[in-house]
């Protein structure tokens, strides 16, 4: 029998153990409690660190606020906001860098994660789906592209190589425009031509177009290749609503795929051609052809017979890589010859120390070779100016981050579309004395630390990016722009049309060009007639 004392005991132990049950409940709860209650502060806290911006109206965010000149509005909102910012436009949510200390931020410190790109709907349809260098992503193929690009038309070998093309083209265009003397010349088209038959023919070694004098197709290729660029930087509704993307409200789908139907004509054709000739004659045979050298389409084709994963192009994936190499080589170099001269004429006793230079180092019975380049001190620090003041990417290309990060304390969201605005920076006065001045002498002379180059590692100045999405073709672009400036300013003296206002204002879009084309009037500078034939 269990006894009156045992009993006793029992009964006192069971509130015991009941109160270590319920202890052990409290604490699972409490534990539980502080669990879910940091899980919620960390949720608030990202979301309440993400940058600040300003508000707009519900669905459509602060879309119908924006003015078309998105380099000053979003340069207003960074004064407000500070240097990053964020924007809701439709679906999308925008991020905007304006500074250069977060400039190194995004483009180098964290370069992997802001290297994906989130290209408009035109720029997805104009690169073949994105299998291009500019709009693909940063994976394989992109690197594999890029490599291909930079080892075998890009290096600095093959830049020398091409040497032959830029004289050629160059001394084309010098003697056209004496022809033109005492008349009007369009600054930009003639540019746009003459590089137009550089690019091309070093990707396939025949030029597309011979002569200004062949307007027809002289004028549709640049309208084409214009309307493409116009079109890629155009705002879109339907990449901020994606749910309407099938209407295609302003045409703008339907009007890229017609400029791409073009394009890709061409280079059909091209390659057809290339192909064909293959089958009748020895890839040999084509080299002597070709002045003994590969073009860069021969050289993709063999890539493409290779057949292995790693370097193989298939023709859809060459045609893209050509549109870079044609829009990119054409639209942005004459678009800077264009803004170059332009400031030049604004600024009549700066072009004349660039002339006297080119005198002293050329002469005026000789003409304009490449290794004069190198000592003509006072056009590039022209040329520097004029891409500080005018940079041909104002918002450079859209990055997006491939995960959540920080930048400048905020979080910046995965998948958002990160902006920077290097116009602001090139003319933010914490780095840039009087920065709205074109005073080309602030790139003058400048010691080893404070050196700018094209290269991406001074943040104050970053007319091509950094980091590993920097434009490729800058040697070669480079090349071309100081090669055929050097050309027209030592060849000619440049003068407005009287009763014209010269003005300097800039029409948005992913590339930043004059308003209206800058037409000039040249005379003779040179000692001999001979000496333009």
């Amino acid at each position: 029998m269990i006894s009156s004392s045992q009993v006793s005991q029992w009964s006192l132990g069971w509130p015991e153990l009941t109160t270590q049950k319920d202890d052990l409940t409290l604490a699972l709860l409490t534990i539980l409690a502080i669990t879910l209650t940091i899980s919620w502060f960390r949720s608030f806290c990202a979301t309440s660190l993400l940058p600040p911006g300003p508000r707009g109206l519900p669905i459509v965010g602060y879309l119908p606020f924006l003015r078309p000149n998105l380099h000053h509005e979003f340069n207003k909102l960074a004064q407000r906001y500070g240097p990053v910012f964020k924007l809701k436009l439709g679906g999308k949510t925008l991020i905007v860098v304006s500074s250069s200390d977060l400039a190194k931020v995004v483009l180098r410190e964290q370069d992997d994660i802001f290297a994906n790109r989130d290209p408009p709907l035109a720029g997805a349809i104009i690169s073949y789906g994105c299998q291009d260098i500019l709009f693909s992503n940063n994976n394989s193929y992109w690197r594999n592209l890029r490599k291909v690009l930079v080892s075998e038309v890009l290096s600095n070998k093959n830049v020398e190589g091409s040497r032959i093309f830029r004289v050629r083209e160059a001394r084309k265009t010098v003697n056209y425009v004496y022809g033109m003397i005492g008349s009007e010349v369009n600054i930009r088209q003639i540019a746009f031509f003459t590089s137009l038959r550089v690019v091309t023919n070093m990707l396939w070694g025949t030029s597309l177009v011979e002569d200004e004098k062949s307007n027809n197709i002289n004028r549709d290729f640049e309208e084409v290749i214009t309307n493409i660029v116009e079109l890629v930087g155009r705002a879109n509704l339907s990449d901020f609503f994606p749910i309407l993307s099938r209407l295609d409200l302003q045409g703008i789908e339907r009007d890229t795929k017609q400029e791409l139907k073009t394009m890709d004509g061409i280079f059909e054709d091209i390659i057809e051609g290339r192909i064909m000739l293959y089958k009748t004659k020895s890839k040999e045979a084509v080299v002597v052809e070709q002045e003994g050298k590969k073009d860069f389409l021969q050289i993709l084709l063999e890539y493409k017979n290779q057949n292995t994963t790693a370097t193989s192009f298939n023709i859809t994936q060459i045609k893209a890589l050509f549109m870079n190499i044609v829009s990119g080589g054409t639209d942005t170099t004459s678009t800077m010859v264009e803004w170059t001269m332009a400031e030049l004429l604004q600024n009549p006793t700066v072009m004349k120390k660039v002339q006297d230079e080119l005198e002293e180092v050329v002469g005026l019975n000789n003409i304009v070779e490449e290794s004069h380049l190198s000592k003509l001190h006072h056009l590039d620090a022209v040329i520097k100016e004029t891409l500080r003041l005018h940079p041909p990417l104002p918002l450079l290309i859209t990055r997006c981050p491939s995960q959540s990060c920080n930048v400048g304390g905020y979080t910046i969201p995965k998948g958002s579309d990160v902006y920077l605005n290097v116009w602001s920076i090139h003319r933010d006065p914490k780095y840039w004395d009087n920065p709205s001045e074109f005073n080309y002498n602030r790139f003058l002379n400048l010691d080893s630390t404070t050196k700018y180059d094209y290269n991406g590692n001074n943040f104050n100045f970053l007319p091509f990016g950094s980091g590993r999405r920097r434009c490729p073709g800058i040697p070669l672009g480079d090349k071309m722009l100081v090669y055929f400036l050097a050309s027209l300013l030592h060849s000619f003296n440049w003068a407005l049309p009287s009763g014209k206002e010269h003005e300097l204002s800039s029409k948005f879009g992913i590339v930043l060009k004059k308003r209206e084309p800058l037409i000039a009037i040249p005379s003779q500078r040179l000692s001999s007639q001979n000496l333009y034939m």
